[in-house]
């Protein structure tokens, strides 16, 4: 056998071995941004039911209550895709929840009334966990687009039909008054 044609059949085989893991890996961050994507639905349902829960509670003051209870709202019937009408929602709630828990005192107060300490908790944690599912999320779709813009995903097609998954961008701060953890 020839030693040209042995090299040019190591050349094809490393070939594609490297499409073949691109093609995986293009796969798994795939995977990665369906997981990242059901995680931060399941977050923002949570933020909103919690936020529902503590509107009638009557913890809160009348007011209070109503604006929260009235940006959950907006948000049980913004479109439930990832949409700019989802996003605005998902802000004005995280708005609301900034004005009223940004003061320490507001948060210190809540604390002292029978259950409150539970709910400002349940409070801090889903706004701090809806802040790291919508990271991994952007992250990973980042991390998709980087690895489809390579020229060789691009030109062998690895990416198949589907369409780059998108961000989700809202405003997802949470509250200042709970403190830093």
């Amino acid at each position: 056998m020839q030693w040209w044609l042995l090299g040019a059949v190591v050349l094809a085989a490393l070939f594609a071995w490297y499409l073949s893991t691109t093609a995986a890996r293009l796969d798994r961050l795939n995977k990665r941004v369906e997981t990242s994507l059901h995680s931060l639905d399941t977050q923002l349902l949570r933020r909103v039911s919690l936020v529902t829960e503590v509107a009638g509670s009557g913890l809160l003051d009348p007011v209070s209550a109503e604006l929260l209870a009235d940006a959950a709202h907006q948000v049980r019937v913004a479109p439930q895709d990832h949409s700019d009408g989802r996003a605005l929602a998902e802000s004005n709630l995280t708005g609301v929840l900034n004005v009223m828990f940004d003061d320490p005192e507001n948060v210190a107060a809540l604390r002292g009334m029978p259950g409150g300490a539970q709910v400002a908790d349940e409070i801090d944690v889903a706004s701090r966990r809806l802040t790291m599912s919508r990271r991994f999320l952007n992250d990973g779709v980042r991390a998709n687009r980087d690895l489809r813009r390579q020229k060789m995903v691009r030109w062998f097609r690895l990416q198949g039909t589907s369409q780059p998954p998108q961000t989700f961008e809202f405003d997802d701060r949470p509250p200042r008054g709970f403190g830093t953890r």
